[in-house]
């Protein structure tokens, strides 16, 4: 019986990987796929060792048998990547999804020519935004199995830097054996924009980073690293087919020429101009890992968390009685709204550095969906053991200004009915909020996101950009010096506090192009 079982189980195995795409997933107009096109070559770059040992495959093992002159047989899906000494390694979830529920495996060494099967278990999958933790049963940290695992960066990257993406595959991904050579790929490229996307069956959108590499076929998890730090920026999500930003990436990758002619002839050229990569923030994975109670280590010296050396660290914050945020995500403008909208929030952060008991003070429809949808990935910094550990409260609001058809002027927006939010326990309550105004000629969506310190009369002191370009972000922090505020309460007396403030720009319908 358990020979036909196994027997069964690897046929279907079989089968379901003669289907399943080792290739990224890919987003917008679908794409024809050539049978049988060879994999691109690898680039080298020379990446640092500690990087190469970090990296793993998502195989399934076929076979156990140890008299082939061949070695082990396996079935290859996706890449990964360990995140600390516990053997925890991070993936796409889409990558398990195409196991079909087959026992996964973590193949590891095999760039290095000792090549290493590791049985793994999922501890969690976060499918809205298509991220999966594993962890090796035996862990390969307490062997000698010359392994390591990556930091992450709790910053985002920004348009114009550059990223590549690290991954490790087999000449032949549905037929591989353990004695034939792996294939490092090092698809170096820079980061185009963020944009977001919402994956087939989940329940909110997900804001994704576009870089100018095309993904090559089985990077389907891998990780997109800066090549400074080699922390880890996001986990390769699958191709990015929209138009704007595959334009972008086409002239980024034409010859300088003026003509044109040039550009059209790079864009119409499929093989020559270049599909760019969509990247999941790891921002995502972050949350997953605080939400199960799992350490990681951060980026050391992170240009927006500098003091932040590991994650959960009681140290980190333990100077300061007010919650520091580790990593924020903003919220998409919804598409079908022609119109601005606002969300107020009043939420606590708790113990393990979590949003919790998150109050609606004010919320326009679509918007608030979009905006608790985006909170609820929301990290800080736990606080410290020298500190209160109890809740601090803190005010969120989300800006979503009306695309401008100039001359038209920010709204200014009077809640006065807000007041009646003010407890013994909460958070600044937003009495005037005013909009930022949209950056003469420039164009675009953006997003900025502040954090804003409110004293213990209601007044906005200072204002820290977390993230946004300068023109944006001057706009923003402006019209938020602009804003009135009902004090946080503690026990009933008024106490400083703070707010995230973030501001979803959508394009807009006409620019102005006066001087």
């Amino acid at each position: 019986m358990n020979r036909t079982s196994l027997a069964v189980t690897t046929a279907l195995v079989l089968f379901a990987a003669f289907f399943c795409m080792t290739a990224p997933r890919a987003f917008g107009a679908p794409v024809p796929q050539q049978d049988g096109a060879s994999p691109r070559p690898a680039i080298a770059t020379g990446a640092d060792h500690s990087v190469d040992s970090a990296l793993c495959q998502i195989v399934y093992q076929v076979d156990r048998r140890e008299d082939s002159l061949d070695g082990f047989r396996y079935i290859f899906y996706g890449n990964g990547f360990f995140i600390n000494k516990d053997g925890y390694v991070l993936t796409a979830a889409h990558v398990l999804t195409e196991l079909n529920g087959g026992q996964p495996y973590l193949l590891i060494g095999g760039a290095a020519g000792h090549p290493r099967f590791l049985e793994a278990e999922v501890v969690t999958i976060d499918p809205d935004h298509d991220v999966a933790l594993l962890r090796a049963t035996t862990n390969p940290f307490k062997r000698d199995y010359g392994v390591s695992f990556l930091p992450l960066a709790t910053a985002p990257p920004s348009p114009g830097d550059a990223v590549v993406a690290a991954a490790l595959r087999p000449v032949e991904p549905r037929n591989s054996y353990t004695s034939e050579p792996i294939i490092e790929d090092r698809s170096a490229g820079t980061v185009l924009d963020f944009e977001f996307s919402q994956f087939d069956t989940a329940q909110t959108e997900t804001e994704l980073f576009v870089f100018t590499h095309p993904v090559q076929p089985g990077q389907s998890g891998a990780a997109v690293i800066s090549p400074d730090s080699h922390a880890v920026l996001g986990l390769v999500e699958g191709e990015w087919l929209r138009g704007a930003l595959t334009a972008l990436a086409a002239a980024k990758h034409a010859p300088a020429s003026d003509d044109s002619d040039s550009l059209m002839v790079a864009q119409s050229e499929g093989n020559q101009s270049p599909i760019p990569g969509a990247v999941i923030p790891i921002h995502y994975a972050i949350a997953l890992l605080q939400q199960n109670g799992i350490a990681w280590q951060a980026a050391p010296r992170d240009k927006n968390n500098a003091d932040v050396k590991a994650v959960p660290a009681a140290s980190d914050n333990a100077h300061s009685d007010l919650p520091a945020p580790l990593s924020l995500v903003p919220a998409p403008f919804p598409s079908q709204s022609f119109f601005g909208g606002e969300v107020l929030l009043d939420a606590a952060v708790d113990h393990t550095g979590t949003l919790s008991d998150v109050r609606v003070v004010h919320g326009d429809a679509p918007f608030l969906e979009r905006a608790l949808g985006a909170v609820r990935t929301w990290m800080f910094v736990p606080p410290g053991a020298g500190t209160d550990a109890a809740e601090k409260r803190i005010a969120v609001a989300f800006e979503f200004p009306q695309p401008y058809i100039p001359p038209r002027a920010p709204t200014v927006h009077q809640h006065d009915d807000a007041s009646t939010f003010v407890s013994d326990e909460s958070a600044p309550i937003a009495l005037t909020t005013a909009e930022p105004e949209y950056p003469d000629r420039s164009g675009k969506s953006a997003s900025v996101i502040l954090y804003a310190a409110i004293d213990s009369n209601g007044q906005v002191g200072s204002v820290q950009v977390l993230r946004g370009a300068a023109g944006f972000s001057d706009a923003t922090v402006a019209a938020v010096h602009r804003w009135k505020f009902a004090a946080a309460r503690r026990n009933g007396a008024a106490v400083d506090s703070a707010a995230i403030v973030v501001v979803t720009f959508r394009q807009p319908l006409v620019i102005s192009h006066s001087d």
